[in-house]
């Protein structure tokens, strides 16, 4: 595959992908090829890792409920332990970080009361208790991984969670078959239609509302910055005052090196912080040096604040709502 193509493919269409009966056949348009090259090379960054699909990233808590998690593992059970809470399909994302938390998790469920009864579940089978870590307020999760630094920010807006949207049963069908990911063929949304029972212009019209509203944060590629070369990431996490924390969020989150940035609840008296970002590099030392940057030209140096590097990935899947 031409690396400016395949270049192309991973970085342009994160969003804005088509939302039309032919997509991969648009694409081949804007890209100057045939439709069964731009198939041939989403399948094969798919097999390579690089992408994990193509499709739609839903907003956390919007559709369902989700939580971050943190659990203190000892070191020599951390991996029996992380293999426990992958087991729950509820749980997308699973980390080991350099902290006294050292397993760091997401997990998600079609409403709060399954999401209760998840998080009493791992904690019964990992054998320790969790910390959960809600999201309060977000001020960037476009879920999209620029590589090149090229595509400007948009101005941040501190969003408060709003309670998760009511789906009726034919919108539920439709988010367990986009959670997988749209099929690599040239009439994707037909297909899906057919499978739920819908029309394909009602499957386009409900994704399409849904971006609207912002249930969908973006709909496109879904890339693995890890296997892209991006193998250094950190969570940074401060302890702003209460009165100031939303400032800070917004400006933090329109800096280039930020890829997210949100509010959560402390859990006092352990974890005194409330304001996240994640910073993505290829090295350790280029990651460190950002954090720096950013502390000082934002302020930050009073602010008590950890950086928590990620060590093992344990596991990476799309959110499941359903």
């Amino acid at each position: 595959m031409n690396e400016t193509f395949e270049f192309r493919l991973l970085n342009e269409f994160q969003r804005d992908f088509p939302l039309c009966p032919a997509p991969f056949a648009e694409l081949a348009a804007r890209l100057g090829v045939a439709e069964r090259v731009v198939l041939g090379g989403l399948e094969k960054l798919r097999r390579e890792g690089k992408i994990s699909r193509v499709g739609a990233v839903f907003a956390p808590k919007r559709i369902g409920a989700s939580t971050l998690a943190a659990m203190a593992v000892p070191a020599e059970q951390l991996d029996a332990v992380a293999a426990a809470v992958n087991r729950f399909p509820e749980v997308n994302h699973n980390y080991e970080r350099e902290h006294h938390y050292n397993l760091w998790f997401v997990v998600t469920a079609g409403s709060e009361g399954r999401l209760q009864a998840t998080l009493g579940a791992i904690e019964q089978a990992a054998g320790y208790p969790l910390m959960p870590l809600p999201l309060v307020e977000e001020f960037h999760i476009d879920l999209g991984f620029s590589l090149n630094d090229s595509a400007p920010k948009k101005a941040a807006i501190a969003r408060p969670v709003r309670p998760a949207a009511l789906i009726d049963e034919a919108e539920r069908r439709l988010v367990a078959v986009l959670q997988e990911g749209l099929p690599l063929f040239m009439r994707p949304f037909a297909m899906i239609a057919e499978r739920i029972g819908a029309s394909e212009s009602d499957v386009l019209g409900r994704i399409g509302r849904w971006l609207d509203d912002g249930a969908i944060k973006r709909f496109g590629v879904v890339v693995r910055h890890h296997e892209l070369g991006f193998r250094a990431n950190a969570m940074v996490v401060h302890d702003i005052p209460d009165d100031q924390v939303s400032e800070i969020g917004r400006a933090l989150a329109e800096e280039p090196a930020v890829t997210l940035c949100y509010r959560r609840p402390r859990h006092l008296p352990d974890w005194p912080y409330n304001l996240f970002c994640m910073i993505h590099g290829r090295e350790r030392a280029e990651v460190e040096n950002l954090i720096a940057d950013l502390r000082q030209r934002h302020g930050l140096d009073a602010c008590a604040h950890e950086t928590l590097f990620s060590l093992t990935r344990f596991k990476q899947n799309g959110a499941r709502y359903a």
